[in-house]
């Protein structure tokens, strides 16, 4: 038995593609590595050295502005991938929100390894273009959508995100989820002020989108409106998330 054979995330992640031979392979060149909520992955500007699968946990990518602040450019959840690949250098600052769990490979050993089996590859290249989708989708959420739009899509997107597939490849959006962070850090995600998310939080509830029976919990009780308000529809939604 090797460490992919009890990996919660091996049919959603990468490695999926791989066969037990070369699971046990590629576990050789593999080590785990957990971070606290808050400590850093991977520094923008850095010498890219490493490359990661997320187990559990939630990371943000973010990027530095001229003035020293902080744009959030993308989140990572369990079975994404982290890292650059192919690049010597980091793009993004790499940073815990919750307590991570990774399978870690050192960048170099990593383009080996994939180098030598092309299915790996292709899966590297399906995920880089489904992050480019999400990029574009960001941006029409980051600079178009209004405050209640912009949290309606991070619920639905939380939803699909922290569904608990199992040992599926894909499991049906969850319409109960704990959010792995709290409404400070969901402002920092939209480009919003905490007013403004706890705002529009009571305000889908008053409209009878949601229940949140503590500050965590998100019950969503209509996910029809609630796409429908975010020009989402679900069959459009459907088979973009692995």
């Amino acid at each position: 038995m090797t460490g992919c054979d009890h990996c919660v995330v091996r049919n959603r992640a990468i490695c999926s593609t791989l066969d037990a031979a070369e699971l046990a392979a590629l576990n050789q060149i593999s080590h785990h590595r957990e971070l606290k909520a808050g400590q850093t992955l991977a520094w923008e500007g850095d010498e890219s050295f490493q490359v990661a699968n997320v187990i559990e946990g939630v990371l943000k990518l973010s990027a530095s502005l001229s003035d020293g602040r902080e744009q959030i450019v993308g989140v990572a959840y369990p079975s994404d991938f982290v890292g650059r690949p192919y690049g010597s250098q980091n793009r993004q600052t790499i940073t815990a929100i919750t307590d991570v769990r990774l399978c870690a490979f050192r960048r170099v050993d990593f383009e080996r390894f994939s180098a030598d089996h092309p299915d790996l590859e292709h899966k590297i290249l399906q995920r880089t273009l489904t992050e480019l989708d999400r990029a574009r989708q960001w941006m029409l959420l980051l600079g178009r959508k209004s405050a209640r739009e912009k949290l309606a899509s991070f619920l639905l997107e939380m939803s699909e995100r922290l569904a608990d597939s199992g040992c599926q490849s894909r499991a049906l959006p969850a319409d109960q989820f704990g959010l792995p962070f709290g409404r400070q850090q969901i402002a920092d995600i939209l480009g919003l002020t905490i007013e403004t998310v706890s705002r529009q939080l009571t305000e889908l509830k008053r409209s009878g989108f949601i229940e949140l029976p503590d500050n965590r919990t998100v019950i969503i009780k209509d996910r029809k409106r609630l796409e429908q308000m975010t020009d989402q529809p679900g069959s459009a939604r459907e088979g973009k998330r692995h």
